[in-house]
């Protein structure tokens, strides 16, 4: 019996001691096990910048973040920390960002089709008008730019469609539309799931995601601590941006009541939420509005220093941790090679359309800006909603096969309107028709109706076919009334030239054309067709005993045909700080009505070259050369070569001339420089300096009076405004060959 006691008795003691070792070393695992670290950021819009500066403070200590949390700019902001980038690589990125074309959709003016740029640079107003409703856009931008420039930042982690698989695993919070519900947004493309959680509404555009339609997330949920905490983290660092509440001193606009009215549900929610963080970073960002974009730097102060605010506290985490964590520079992709395309969901447009309008065949390598700049190519038409598009990589570095998912825009219908005054057509409102898919899937069809001192029209029909031929038709009719050098209307011989310095006309105009038109080289467009055009000019100063009313220098209906060159990639239509512009233009005259008597087939060949390029951010300098002649003996002298006068909307051969007035210098040849300075002193606020050189005569180069000095000669000094009805303009131009001068002004859009 006793040796059975004393046996129980070790028995127990061993199971005693084991219990206690283990015990123990649980204790100490526990002990040494380092707390998981979640960082949830808000949404804020600009004011969102103020995340970077606390990042800056987190990655100075060295603090290893384990899980990542954001919605609307925090998601931003957030997602591209979670694929790598420090908080100081953040900062130097997003001081290089255009904030003003990222948000507002502001394509290059060279990403438009060159049927675009001549046909959409006149509108001041430009309204959905489908069944004879005017409909307002979903939002003010698609967020294009955003979608290009988070993808291009995320391609490191391009293949990652499980967030919880990047460097730091990431989620983000959107709002469903339909049910008005939140939802947690940690699967998919990294990129099209932050564009969705900052889709900021009736600024951007809602986003599609599979089946839901998606906005910001800051609607419903601004600030998903508790999402984040279900995650498994043991603490939690909260930085909120949010907007408070402002008083009607700030509440001067409509997005800044849409805000407003927005923020009732999300401040009231932070007064929990707020506590629920464990460190909690609160800039000072009162004085900043969610679209303070330009003051960056300042909100990324104030994040910095409310984050040292919280250093003691940022320092218990980092002593918590075992190691250091050290944050090395991301590498961000600059060129890609694009082997192969794929496209789906395009229905009304051909596959060549959006082609031509990528310029890609496959194939090609380009620098990833010069990539961003087609895929823009595709948006700026305004014929698409959406280009969400993935680049597949290849078994080569840097070789990728993209595959794009396009949303056609469902607006087919336009309205558009516009105001302008000159000198020369003087007061004129115009309103205007656009129709896509007219007849056929890529077609569009414009009718501008132009009401004022001098009525006019504009009509054109096009059928794009990107790379391939495409076909088009113009009308055109215009008028004005001017005294102008009666060389322009009056034979070489006439009696009447010695008697007249001015005549008053009447010029009319009617202009039809109907050509093909093809991408030459990707970047210039060639057009070949046949012109139908009626010339009637007559004058009240003379007077015909054979004519009851006015008198008729012409009245002419010519045949022609023409082929017409073209380049632009112009920045700007009027004040461009870079690129290039070239249009060649030759029109055969093959026949005409019996006015004239004695006519004889003529040409005219003309072109118009220019180059534009900056000095600084704000000194911009453009020179510019014209040239023109007839080819064989015209009699024709109403369609020769006039200039004076300044304008961007001429006709026929008319050119602009500083120094003298519109239509004062007259021959059937002639060469032209220009040479402009322009100062951009304020946003939008231009100070222009400007000199014209010329030689006009008839038969200037069989004489080789071209290369010679030039016989006239004029200068300007003028100031401009862009307004968004179209540059607000005046100029003073002086000639010292006359010791004339005159005032040019101008409002509005040229049309």
């Amino acid at each position: 019996m006793k040796n059975s006691l004393t046996y129980y008795f070790k028995i127990s003691l061993y199971a005693f001691l084991l219990i206690q070792i283990f015990l123990c070393n649980n204790i100490s695992a526990q002990e040494t096990e380092e707390p998981k670290v979640g960082l949830v950021l808000s949404g804020g819009g600009a004011k969102g910048f103020a995340h970077i500066g606390a990042l800056k403070v987190i990655d100075s200590l060295g603090i290893k973040i384990d899980y990542v949390a954001g919605t609307s700019m925090g998601a931003i902001i957030g997602s591209l920390y979670a694929t790598g980038y420090s908080g100081q690589q953040l900062e130097d990125l997003f001081n290089a960002v255009d904030f003003d074309e990222l948000i507002n959709d502001e394509f290059p003016r060279e990403a438009k089709s060159f049927y675009e740029r001549e046909n959409e640079e006149k509108y001041a107003v430009n309204l959905p008008f489908d069944n004879f409703k005017i409909n307002l856009p979903s939002g003010l931008s698609r967020g294009q730019n955003v979608y290009n420039l988070l993808y291009q930042l995320m391609l490191p982690v391009n293949d990652v469609t499980d967030f919880e698989k990047l460097p730091i695993p990431f989620f983000c919070m959107a709002t469903d539309i339909e049910i008005g519900e939140s939802l947690v947004l940690d699967k998919g493309r990294l990129a099209e799931a932050v564009t969705a959680s900052g889709a900021l509404p009736s600024i951007f555009q809602p986003v599609v995601i599979g089946d839901k339609i998606l906005i910001d997330g800051g609607v419903t949920n601004n600030f998903p601590i508790e999402e984040l905490r279900a995650k498994g983290m043991d603490i939690i660092i909260g930085v909120d941006v949010q907007d408070d509440l402002r008083d009607r001193e700030a509440l001067k606009t409509a997005p800044e009541i849409l805000l407003q009215i927005n923020n009732f549900r999300t401040i009231s929610a932070m007064k929990n939420k707020a506590p629920l963080a464990d460190i909690y970073i609160k800039p000072d960002i009162a004085n900043f509005s969610v679209l303070s974009f330009d003051e960056g730097e300042d909100i990324i102060a104030n994040g910095e220093a409310a984050a040292r605010d919280n250093i003691e506290a940022l320092n218990t985490i980092k002593n918590s941790q075992r190691a250091s964590t050290n944050r090395s520079y991301l590498k961000i992709t600059d060129s890609i090679k694009v082997e192969s395309i794929t496209i789906d969901g395009n229905q009304m447009y051909t596959r060549s359309y959006l082609l031509g309008k990528l310029k890609l065949r496959g194939g090609e390598t380009l620098s990833y800006e010069n990539f961003k700049k087609r895929i823009n190519n595709v948006i700026a038409t305004n014929n698409f909603e959406t280009f969400r598009y993935q680049l597949e990589p290849t078994d080569s570095i840097n070789k990728y096969r993209l595959k794009g998912q396009i949303r056609e825009s469902e607006a087919t219908t336009f309205l558009k309107l516009g105001i302008h005054y000159d000198g020369l057509y003087k007061s004129a409102i115009l309103g205007n028709l656009t129709k896509k898919r007219l007849l056929f899937n890529n077609d569009i069809a414009s009718l501008d109706i132009i009401l004022g001192d001098n009525s006019r029209f504009n009509f054109d029909y096009f059928i794009d076919k990107g790379f391939y031929i495409s076909f088009g038709v113009k009308s055109r009719y215009n008028q004005f009334t001017k005294n102008i050098n009666p060389q322009l209307a009056l034979d070489e011989g006439s009696v009447l030239l010695d008697d007249l310095n001015k005549i008053d006309v009447t010029l009319q105009d009617f202009t039809n054309q109907i050509y093909i038109q093809t991408l030459f080289r990707k970047d210039f467009s060639l057009r070949l067709g046949g012109e139908h055009k009626r010339l009637k000019i007559t004058s009240e100063t003379l007077f015909s005993e054979n004519q009851e009313d006015d008198f008729e220098f012409d009245n002419t209906d010519y045949f022609s045909v023409f082929g017409k060159l073209k380049y632009d990639s112009y920045s700007h239509p009027d004040f461009p700080k870079s690129g290039a512009y070239f249009s060649g233009d030759f029109h055969w005259y093959l026949n005409a009505s019996d006015f004239v008597s004695d006519f004889e087939p003529f040409s005219i060949a003309k072109a118009d070259l220019g180059y534009a390029f900056s000095f600084s951010k704000k000194l911009a300098f453009k020179t510019e050369t014209s040239g023109g002649f007839v080819i064989g003996d015209s009699s024709v002298s109403t369609l020769g070569f006039a200039l004076g006068g300044y304008a961007n909307n001429f006709i026929n051969n008319f050119y602009s001339f500083y120094g003298y007035d519109f239509v004062d210098i007259t021959g059937d040849s002639f060469v032209k420089a220009c040479f402009t300075l322009d100062y951009e002193w304020l946003k939008k606020h231009h100070i222009i300096l400007a000199a014209n050189y010329a030689n006009v005569e008839n038969g200037l180069f069989e004489t080789g009076n071209w290369l010679s000095s030039p016989d006239y000669t004029g200068y300007a000094l003028g100031y401009s405004l862009e307004t968004f009805i179209g540059p607000l303009e005046a100029k003073y131009t002086y000639s010292p060959e006359t010791g004339e001068d005159y005032w040019f002004f101008n409002l509005g859009f040229w049309f």
